[in-house]
């Protein structure tokens, strides 16, 4: 997952923070008038957006779910609050409520972060889907090649330990899986190579 220290970076970038703000009136007004979250600590809750999309695949959230998520908020936190009710946490709870009214946009907001962290429109965009195989070694490669913080938002996003990104294999539920192509699509990720590989390298369970 991301450190605060990435989160920090990428709210100082005019765009993200103008957009960060406006979700923030917009989503504290409709639903939880008496949230007090800095813009830090609810950007982090944006990012978090892919993460809740995956849990919520199958409908609801289950127990161990739902601490996975909270250890993961906690990273984004500033300052940490270990101790402490964590804002992130507590905010997540009001998200995930209402997940579905406003998913699309909290993933606006992370597309435009993705777009405005590094050249993202200078990335090679093409359509893998008429090979048959995509090897392991190329797919390493791919990775490796990438700008780091394109790899830190798939493995941020998609996978639980950010060091499993060049795994060969993991395992996923089908539903989840499906969910992962339709946020790669929300997200303008899927056109990229090395995300349609990353995504070639579960192997779905039925």
């Amino acid at each position: 997952m991301f450190t605060e220290y990435e989160i920090a970076s990428m709210i100082e970038i005019p765009e993200i923070q103008k957009a960060n703000e406006t979700l923030k009136k917009d989503f504290i007004k409709h639903e939880c008038p008496y949230l007090e979250i800095s813009d830090h600590d609810f950007f982090s809750l944006v990012m978090m957006t892919p993460t809740l999309g995956i849990a919520t695949a199958d409908g609801k959230v289950s127990l161990f779910e739902e601490l996975a998520l909270n250890k993961k908020a906690r990273k984004l936190s500033k300052g940490g609050y270990f101790m402490k009710k964590d804002p992130v946490v507590y905010a997540m709870k009001f998200l995930l409520k209402k997940f579905d009214e406003w998913s699309d946009k909290f993933y606006a907001v992370v597309k435009l972060s993705i777009e405005s962290s590094f050249n993202y429109e200078g990335l090679d965009k093409k359509n893998f889907d008429e090979l048959k195989e995509v090897t392991y070694e190329v797919y390493k490669r791919e990775v490796l090649r990438q700008p780091y913080i394109l790899i830190r938002f798939i493995s941020s996003f998609f996978l639980e330990n950010d060091e499993d990104i060049i795994n060969e294999s993991r395992y996923i539920g089908k539903s989840e899986y499906n969910v992962v192509l339709q946020i790669g699509e929300k997200l303008g990720l899927s056109e990229l190579p090395v995300f349609q590989m990353f995504c070639k390298t579960f192997e779905v369970k039925h």
